[in-house]
């Protein structure tokens, strides 16, 4: 037994020196203390010690002897890491470099610092974004009709279109030098956010020009000339720009875009000029119908070497006037019923001059850089900023509907199966507005986060995706059937939107998040693939040789604490002093630590075959994203002030990212290439097995009752989207109702008490509140408050329906259709 326990103190000495990160001669002096202590002073049988001794010294000696391990080790292993190096194409290359790393870093090392991550500011708006948001953004909200611009318009109404232009609301990135707001990224969030709460046409109106277009690229990229031109007509608004990429031949795969420009002379306003002659057929490119300005990409080539010896420039941008000679616009698609302005467009040899190139002629080439680094901004905002609206407006409708209306006697939202599609809802719109604060929040630390921009573009819609379903089942028939009373429909029908755009979500998660993610924030991956393009081979070994043991303390690190923060449930991680979400901290950094494990293991067995072993990296990049969205939760609450009334969201939202991270990670084990090296490592990931539950029940009913309850929770969680009570307003009625309701329950419950016990006889069919009010049992007052509770609950559940003259497809599309 002595023995035994003397082992086991050997295990557990090596692997907290591990886990301290001690390094390689630390380690070795260490451990030779240990054993010598153990040879001594332990009943340990001599050969067994022999053994061990042998099995130390032959391994940490020449580890220690950087020349031996150089030749022996590092070199060889420098040879093998060329060779199972996956192929890099140029567009991958210039991907994996474009962007900042942030806090997805901090996961990827398996220690992440809750510290520093309480440290990074709380976005705050600015008084003057503020203003803004609380006069033109409510004003535009107000002036909105969906009903109306996807009915009888499919389009913004006139006014809308000129308020939007006259107020700046296309400059709400472009600096005041030149004319625009110059707001902050999070207040490019929260103004996105609120018009999608109200309509999603107008949100992607208005967050197209703000997010990947001409605005952004010539701020980072432009002229001088360029900017001066542009931006200010930009801000303005007369100016409306598009930007095209996709293709028909070329959608996720930028790399095969056949949209082709030759270099050549051409006669230009009279002149002979160097410029380009540019074919495009490109699809799907919001306000294009409508666009004055046209930001096009495209690849070059120079066959007949005026710029050069090289022919193939690589893809380069361009900004072209519509009204250019040649260029094909203004046909429009119809995504789903959607009515914000989508179409083609496309060209035949059309000349235009150099100074169209977005930066210049020096700007050749470099598109894919410049459209990467464009992107992660753009994405990090725009689609989860709509994304979380939509999630707002759900839990505002859903929740006072669920109160609103009654079946069985009782309001729907007493009953559990409700109540659990009501904390999805709740719980998703919380982890929504977390994430989408926190990484517009990066964006304005000078942050490009290209992986996070995939995170939060994948997840945020597809749980606004969950949000609308579990809201449109609540909503039951009022939610299927169409018309001016209907706030859900629209939203519904536009879901798939969400998913295809600015990254398809099946493309995102099966091969941008971890793909890009294992190599672009891995502490060690990147440098190493660096090394290997050295020419210098002696430089080469020596640099591969310390990045190599380095890589290889940071992994057993990580292999370590992932086995001690699961024997401890994460106890010895170091954790904020806060003492409701603590076990949620120390559940996140044993999952972090377990990530690391998996994803060196991963890469280190797979090597370039993981680009095809998608499922395997989906999972894989599950669970990063599900750490980053905890990690938000967890920073949104802190940033608050920790409300108590606001934990059940807190708590729904941790349950359910460190479920599905748990899972994420069984599910990689199951489908692990190797069953060996999977079996060892279920041992590392999980040594006291899987644990963790989803939601409880408890935490769902909270929940539910916060959502059907006005209360600072509530506000916290709509804060920002739009919110009207004007009984006339298709969302405002329901706020109005629900605040008439609430007033009268207690006059219901006093009437269903006296029925409940004989004192009050209702005759069938008979009215309740006279029966009462004769009685005696209320006042004339009560009577008249109930009837109008009555009056705009009924209101609130009524459907649209429509004459067959009206539904005629020869209706005049002119006049919407009327209830």
């Amino acid at each position: 037994m002595g023995t035994l326990i003397w082992l086991i103190a050997l295990f557990f000495f090596l692997t907290g020196l591990a886990y301290a990160r001690a390094g390689l001669l630390n380690a070795t002096l260490a451990t030779a203390a240990f054993l010598l202590v153990m040879t001594i002073a332990s009943p340990v049988h001599w050969v067994i010690m022999l053994l061990l001794w042998a099995a130390f010294l032959g391994t940490a000696v020449p580890l220690n002897l950087t020349d031996w391990r150089q030749a022996k080790i590092s070199a060889p292993a420098l040879q093998w890491f060329r060779k199972v190096l996956p192929p890099i194409s140029d567009t991958e290359r210039e991907a994996l470099e474009a962007g900042t790393v942030w806090w997805d870093g901090a996961l990827f090392s398996g220690r992440p610092d809750w510290n520093t991550l309480h440290k990074y500011p709380k976005p705050v708006l600015t008084d003057e974004e503020q203003a803004f948001i609380d006069g033109p953004v409510e004003e535009l909200c107000r002036m909105a009709n969906e009903w109306q611009i996807t009915t009888a318009f499919q389009n913004l109404p006139e006014e809308v279109w000129e308020y939007i232009k006259s107020n700046g609301f296309f400059g709400l990135i472009i600096p005041k030098e030149h004319g625009g707001k110059g707001f902050s990224a999070y207040a490019h969030s929260q103004i996105v956010m609120k018009l999608a709460s109200r309509s999603g046409d107008l949100g992607s109106t208005v967050m197209v020009p703000n997010s990947l277009g001409p605005a952004e690229l010539l701020l980072q990229y432009g002229t001088e000339e360029q900017k001066n031109h542009y931006l200010p007509r930009l801000a303005a608004g007369q100016e409306i720009p598009c930007f095209a990429l996709t293709s028909p031949e070329a959608g996720s795969d930028a790399g095969a875009m056949p949209d082709r420009a030759i270099v050549c002379e051409g006669d230009w306003q009279g002149k002979k000029v160097l410029g380009l002659r540019v074919t495009w057929e490109k699809r799907y490119i919001t306000l294009g119908p409508v666009a004055t300005l046209l930001g096009l990409a495209f690849k070059v080539f120079d066959p007949d070497h005026l710029l050069g010896a090289e022919e193939d420039r690589g893809i380069s941008l361009a900004l072209i006037p519509t009204d250019t000679p040649g260029v094909e616009i203004g046909r429009r698609h119809f995504p789903l019923n959607a009515a914000f302005m989508n179409g083609p467009n496309s060209g035949t040899d059309v000349f235009i001059p150099m100074d169209y190139l977005i930066g210049g002629q020096e700007r050749i080439g470099q598109g894919w850089v410049m459209l990467m680094n464009c992107l992660s901004v753009g994405r990090s905002i725009s689609l989860p900023a709509g994304s979380t609206g939509a999630a707002k407006m759900a839990s505002m409708t859903t929740g006072a509907y669920a109160r609103i209306r009654r079946q069985f006697g009782l309001p729907i939202g007493e009953f559990e199966g409700i109540q659990e599609a009501l904390a999805r809802i709740g719980g998703n719109a919380y982890l929504m507005d977390a994430a989408r604060t926190m990484t517009a929040g990066a964006v304005d630390l000078g942050e490009k986060p290209s992986v996070l921009s995939a995170v939060v573009k994948y997840h945020l819609t597809e749980r606004m995706r969950q949000c609308l379903n579990d809201a449109m089942d609540v909503h039951g028939g009022k939610g299927i059937c169409l018309g001016p009373r209907n706030y859900l429909g629209r939203a519904y029908q536009s879901i798939p939107i969400s998913i295809t755009v600015e990254g398809a979500n099946i493309l995102t998660r099966n091969m941008m998040i971890f793909g890009q993610g294992a190599i672009r924030c891995h502490p060690y991956v990147l440098r190493e693939m660096l090394v290997t393009q050295n020419e210098d081979e002696h430089a080469a070994v020596s640099e591969f040789d310390d990045l190599l043991f380095e890589h290889v303390g940071f992994a057993l690190s990580n292999a370590a604490g992932s086995f001690l923060l699961g024997l401890s449930a994460g106890h010895l991680a170091r954790t904020p002093r806060h003492p409701e979400t603590r076990v949620y901290y120390r559940q996140l950094s044993r999952l972090a630590a377990a990530f690391a494990t998996m994803a060196d293991t991963t890469m280190l067995m797979l090597g370039g075959e993981l680009k095809r072993r998608e499922r395997l990296s989906a999972r894989l990049g599950d669970v990063l994203s599900n750490l980053y969205l905890g990690s938000a939760t967890l920073k949104h609450y802190h940033d608050q002030g920790c409300p108590e009334e606001d934990l059940p969201f807190v708590e729904w939202a941790l349950q359910d990212v460190l479920h599905k991270t748990e899972e994420a990670l069984h599910q990689c084990l199951l489908n692990f290439p190797n069953p060996a090296v999977a079996m060892l490592l279920r041992i590392v990931v999980f040594p006291l097995g899987r644990h963790l539950a989803p939601p409880s029940d408890r935490v769902c009913a909270e929940i539910a009752r916060r959502l059907m309850t006005p209360g600072a929770a509530r506000d916290r969680l709509l804060a920002g989207c739009y919110r009207s009570s004007d009984p006339d307003d298709v969302t405002g009625l329901i706020s109005y109702a629900l605040e008439k309701i609430i007033a009268a329950e207690a006059i219901q419950a006093r009437i269903a008490k006296a029925v409940k016990a004989g004192d009050l006889l209702v005759e069938p069919g008979a009215d309740p509140i006279d029966a009462a009010l004769q009685a005696d049992l209320i006042s004339a007052a009560e009577a008249e408050q109930l009837q109008a509770a009555e009056a705009a609950r009924r209101a609130v559940i009524e459907v649209d329906s429509f004459s067959a003259q009206e539904m005629d497809p020869q209706h005049d599309t002119s006049k919407p259709l009327q209830v």
